[in-house]
């Protein structure tokens, strides 16, 4: 369990105060010559957890209910920003881990762990959300990914009853038909998406755009449109020979292989060959190399770059690399071997890398002379994606990207636009963060006619350095329980277990609260001159006692209390 707070007798004397705070007070008195030229004030923060989150979440509050077993209220707080946080928590690359100031004391918390577990009570107890007053404005939202749901979510939360217009014949997009079943169980996406669906959300699938949908009808026709379609467009390799037989994308294979078998023509699995090569370093690749392990090949992943390059998750990369799957870094392919118009080799050459690139990686540059060969029957290509733009009005592109301002709405004002049709491909929570953003500004527009936000400052995340970490015990980071390797490929079972609740506290408790006061009542317990004034949930000072000696601020563990200089 982690730190919990110093016992301090409550019956003070300087030589019981902790050396910091002796500091503390010594460098106040030295610099001002007077006690009373500052006082305490009680100043919540930002945690970096929540600062870093694409779909805002209040990450600090829902560890802090979950380490005192408050789960349905920690599910009632995630869902305020986030529709999906049983999906986020098996599929998000949650930066807010990679932020969390445990990092520089021994493990980030468990954040997605934590907020697995608390997707799934939610839907394990069948909780409900509170729906806001009914309202009658008709929205559209074109694209059941990500995006599209979560804007449909909020917006439904608000009181409005969107339509989702669908091409495929289920919502959920990459979600749906490209992260595999061992990531992302299809009964649980299932289960997250009819709770948004009850709440009155109307779908209507195998509506695709450009054929029997058009969007310059549903602008007429509704009060406001959004364009949620994502990017599933392919990119290719540009190399001799990629029109063969046996060469396919990734998000193709994926699809093909995630579809349910009622909705395949055959029930068949997409044919492979034994020896499938893999060419990327994204998610795709990973997800790709790892499926087809699944089908009994035995796949090789080909990047031009090294492995600290490589632009997939960290956590996806480390699983790849247990499971067995060869990488082969520094090469690229060059051309695509074929007999009778069947893949039958890929050409490669070897790669060095030089100066960073615009994406701030040092570029690929060939090897002159080292071109090899690897013989394999299919390729899959996991070289990226984009936006697919032909069917949206030229008006409102840019760089083949659909055109917003800062609020989402596009050159004609009832359209809107969010997700990756906007900013190119990106992830499972930021295409959820700009639904919620989209729904806000589509909630605005129709109830005023026009999208005006007001600005919110920017407020820097409390660092490390800033908490008082002295009251803190080092802790190891819960370990997620998982499928050993021969269980993993020998189906597509999810290979993360879950947390169990005992462990969802106990990975809770580790977090510092960075910001944010969690009631340890140091600032009470140390106070000399008892200015302090404890209350349920709150502390309040009392000036007319309280000498400004900054030993509240100095011991509080959070950085919640700060000083400042009072105004003579």
């Amino acid at each position: 369990m982690q730190s919990k707070i110093k016992v301090i007798p409550t019956t003070l004397k300087v030589k019981d105060l902790p050396p910091t705070a002796i500091s503390m007070s010594n460098m106040l008195f030295n610099k001002t010559g007077s006690w009373r030229n500052y006082k305490p004030v009680y100043d919540e923060k930002l945690p970096p957890c929540n600062a870093t989150c694409p779909s805002g979440e209040k990450i600090q509050g829902y560890l802090y209910l979950v380490k005192n077993n408050k789960f349905a209220e920690a599910w009632q707080l995630i869902k305020q920003d986030n529709p999906l946080p049983a999906v986020c928590g098996r599929v998000c690359f949650h930066p807010c881990e990679v932020e969390c100031n445990r990092n520089d004391y021994d493990e980030s918390v468990g954040i997605h762990n934590v907020e697995r577990l608390i997707g799934d009570y939610g839907l394990r107890h069948n909780l409900r959300v509170k729906i806001g007053i009914k309202k009658k404005q008709q929205i559209a939202i074109i694209g059941g990914g990500p995006a599209g749901i979560s804007a449909a979510y909020h917006l439904a939360r608000m009181g409005y009853k969107p339509t989702i217009f669908e091409a495929e014949r289920q919502l959920g997009g990459m979600l749906q038909y490209g992260i595999p079943s061992y990531r992302l169980p299809k009964n649980i996406l299932q289960k997250e998406i009819n709770s948004i669906i009850k709440m009155g959300v109307k779908v209507k699938t195998g509506m695709r755009v450009g054929k029997n949908l058009f969007i310059e009808e549903l602008a007429k026709k509704y009060h406001a449109v959004l364009i949620a379609t994502g990017a599933y467009k392919e990119r290719n390799l540009d190399i001799p020979g990629e029109e063969a037989r046996g060469v396919i994308g990734a998000l193709d294979f994926l699809h093909e292989a995630n579809l349910p078998r009622r909705q395949a023509g055959s029930g068949k699995k997409p044919t492979i060959s034994k020896d499938v090569v893999i060419i990327g370093g994204g998610n795709a690749a990973m997800d790709a190399a790892r499926s087809a392990l699944r089908m009994g090949a035995h796949p090789k992943v080909i990047y031009r770059r090294t492995r600290n390059e490589m632009p997939a998750i960290p956590d996806e990369i480390r699983d790849t690399e247990e499971e067995k799957i060869d990488f082969i870094f520094l090469a690229a392919p060059v051309k695509v071997i074929t007999k009778n118009n069947k893949t039958v080799a890929l050409e490669c050459i070897r790669m060095k890398l030089g100066s960073a690139d615009s994406s701030g990686r040092r570029k690929p540059i060939p090897v002159k002379g080292s071109n090899f060969r690897i013989k394999t029957g299919t390729i899959i290509k996991a070289i990226g994606e984009s936006p697919e733009t032909s069917f949206i009005p030229a008006s409102l592109l840019k760089d083949n990207l659909v055109c917003t301002d800062k609020w989402g709405m596009t050159a004609q004002n009832n359209i809107f636009a969010a997700g990756d049709a906007v900013t190119g491909p990106k992830t499972v929570v930021e295409a959820i963060g700009a639904g919620k953003r989209s729904a806000q500004a589509i909630d605005k527009y129709v109830r005023t006619g026009k999208v005006t936000h007001t600005e919110i400052p920017e407020v820097k995340p409390v660092r490390f350095e800033q908490l008082n970490t002295a009251y803190f015990e080092h802790a190891p980071r819960v370990s997620m329980p998982h499928l050993e390797f021969k269980q993993r490929v020998k189906s597509t079972k999810e290979v993360y277990l879950g947390y169990k609740p005992n462990e969802a506290i106990t990975e809770s408790d580790r977090c510092f609260s960075c910001g944010v006061c969690n009631f340890c009542d140091n600032c009470w317990v140390f106070c000399p001159d008892m200015a302090v004034i404890k209350k349920k949930n709150k502390y309040e000072f009392n000036y007319d006692y309280c000498k400004g000696c900054g030993i509240c601020a100095s011991e509080c563990p959070h950085n919640v209390i700060s000083l400042v200089e009072e105004k003579k």
